[in-house]
């Protein structure tokens, strides 16, 4: 999580939510209270894996959004229904595939679950990408050998689904997330939505709403190290790997706060496709 005084207002968001969701006594609610005024004086990384864990222990609740997650697998497996017909019958396939499962970003109850899926797909599908290396990133797809495709969370997953469907890679690593974490996909939410069909589904062996290289699993790493193409997903990704500098990391995401907006230099709600080094490049 990035030092901006304002990712501390969406954590607090964030666990506001929980805390009236789960209707916690008020020896429970006082414990985790302090412990997050610790946690957040002390701006350590991976916030959000150290509130969440206490918040777990105190409540008894090991995955506070799992209602949401299933309840976002099953609105977008029915609108996967819709729309996968219309991507196979579409003058550009791999365009709209691509905007689909941008668009499936917003499906964040992290940082916002105030969110319409279906205004967001009308949206991109008529909207410039306000940065665009799609043609880059199909280029990239027809001559890699491995692809590493990072994933965000349920129901977007099932968007990522048809995306690669429509790619038909032959060799698609998909990873996911250790355990529950925010509403971020793990191992349960990728089968539950069959994305083992579709490609070889893999934990990166933690459970941060990012990827931390260094604590990931070895499996993982050296799936990251061997891969010629990374697709990576949603704004936690990006922070995290961002620093790398790296030319076969490609961002899809959704910009859903002023930080991000500024570090990519796009405004709040920009649909974004943009590979690594061009963020490197506008900060020099």
């Amino acid at each position: 999580m990035s030092k901006d005084i304002r990712c501390k207002d969406c954590v607090h968001r964030t666990y506001t939510r929980l805390l009236k969701k789960f209707q916690l006594s008020q020896t429970q609610e006082s414990a985790f209270l302090k412990y997050y005024n610790i946690a957040l004086a002390e701006e350590r990384p991976e916030l959000h894996r150290r509130l969440q864990k206490k918040f777990s222990f105190i409540s008894g609740v090991d995955d506070p959004f799992a209602d949401e997650k299933k309840q976002s697998n099953l609105i977008a497996n029915d609108l996967y229904k819709y729309w996968q017909p219309k991507v196979i019958q579409s003058e550009n396939p791999f365009d709209m595939a691509l905007r689909l499962a941008v668009a499936a970003n917003i499906m964040d109850y992290g940082a916002n679950n105030n969110f319409n899926l279906n205004d967001t797909i009308e949206k991109v599908l008529h909207t410039d990408f306000a940065i665009d290396h799609s043609l880059s990133l199909k280029q990239c797809f027809n001559v890699a050998e491995n692809v590493l495709y990072l994933s965000d969370n349920a129901g977007e997953i099932v968007f990522d689904k048809l995306f690669l469907e429509i790619l038909m890679h032959p060799n698609v690593t998909y990873a996911v997330k250790d355990a529950p974490i925010l509403n971020d996909a793990n191992i349960t939410d990728a089968l539950e939505v069959g994305m083992d069909i579709t490609a070889n589904v893999i934990s990166n062996g933690y459970d941060a709403p990012t990827t931390i290289l260094e604590k990931c699993s070895q499996e993982f790493q050296g799936y990251f190290n061997s891969a010629d193409l990374i697709i990576s997903k949603g704004q936690g990704n990006l922070e995290s790997l961002i620093s790398l500098n790296d030319k076969r990391i490609f961002f899809l995401l959704i910009v859903k706060c002023d930080v991000i907006g500024e570090l990519l230099r796009v405004p709040v709600n920009s649909f974004v496709v943009c590979n690594s080094e061009f963020i490197s490049a506008i900060h020099k």
